[in-house]
């Protein structure tokens, strides 16, 4: 199993590498195609790919710390680096968002004039580019907050491109200089959503929050209904990553099982239902009798 989890982690860095080489040489070619022609909206899809730029190479500096083994200060290693980095990432998108906004406004109150042909020739190499990183990073987006949030960056970065490359159309067919704010404003929309949902996803794990689709009450039934467990109380549900999730709980059991020694096959009973129904990675069950679990200072839940 470690050697699976090594084996995905060597295979996302790898992807996040040629992305990065990929993303860095595009974003130096929309910031010339921009100056060139004059375009905000290519100008602010090299914004968006900057952010992108940054936001793999964070998710490759967070795969290389979390892969660290735990400590006595670190006690589940640096997997939260993970999550952290995603907060970053989407702080670096709402400031993207800010200054496209800013921007695109007063180029629809003013517009400038922009060299449809160079536009839309760099936009395209975007679009193309975007499309060779989806490939390389679409094999990861299932097994990690950073490889998740990095493929939906650079998803949203080649709807922006294809904006853009609308928008180079219709300056180009119709003169329309509008088209080209238009466009930035579409792009900083398309930002948005994206930016939200990752900063909500890791306030959620920063805050320890009971995963997404976990149901709480489902596991107290699962737990409560395993031979020789009469309740359970104090009952925490939280993740170190999203998909690292961590269980813990005091059980009431029967007096039978102390007395006939079955604490340790009544601990793996339990650890496989959290690990097999509820992908839970880490379980602590604290067994106890009756008469312990009613004196308890704190309250149950």
């Amino acid at each position: 199993m470690a050697h699976d989890h090594s084996h995905a982690d060597q295979a996302n860095g790898r992807r996040l590498v040629i992305a990065i080489g990929i993303t860095a040489t595009v974003f130096l070619v929309e910031v010339v195609g921009a100056l060139i022609s004059g375009s905000l909206a290519l100008l602010a899809d090299a914004g968006h790919m900057l952010s992108d730029l940054t936001a793999l190479v964070i998710a490759l500096v967070a795969l290389r710390i979390s892969v660290r083994p735990a400590n006595d200060r670190q006690t589940y290693g640096a997997r939260r680096s993970e999550v952290l980095a995603a907060m970053v990432n989407g702080l670096i998108l709402l400031g993207v968002i800010v200054y496209i906004t800013v921007e695109a406004v007063q180029r629809l109150a003013q517009p400038s004039e922009v060299l449809g042909v160079p536009m839309l020739i760099v936009a395209t190499i975007g679009a193309v580019a975007n499309v060779a990183s989806l490939m390389v990073l679409r094999g990861g987006k299932t097994h990690s907050i950073n490889m998740r949030g990095a493929y939906l960056e650079v998803l949203g970065d080649l709807v922006g491109s294809i904006a853009v490359i609308f928008a180079g159309v219709v300056i180009l067919t119709t003169g329309l200089l509008v088209a080209d704010g238009i466009a930035s404003l579409l792009v900083a929309a398309l930002i948005a959503p994206r930016a939200i949902a990752l900063i909500r996803e890791a306030l959620g794990v920063l805050a320890e929050s009971t995963p997404r689709g976990t149901d709480v009450a489902l596991i107290r039934n699962h737990v409560s209904a395993t031979a020789g467990v009469v309740g359970v109380h104090d009952v925490h549900v939280w993740s170190i990553t999203p998909g690292v999730n961590v269980f813990s709980a005091h059980v009431v059991v029967e007096p039978a099982i102390f007395a006939g020694g079955s604490t340790g096959r009544l601990l793996d009973e339990l650890g496989a239902c959290l690990a097999d129904h509820f992908d839970v990675a880490h379980s602590t069950f604290q067994l106890e009798p009756a008469e312990h679990a009613a004196h308890e200072e704190h309250g149950h839940r």
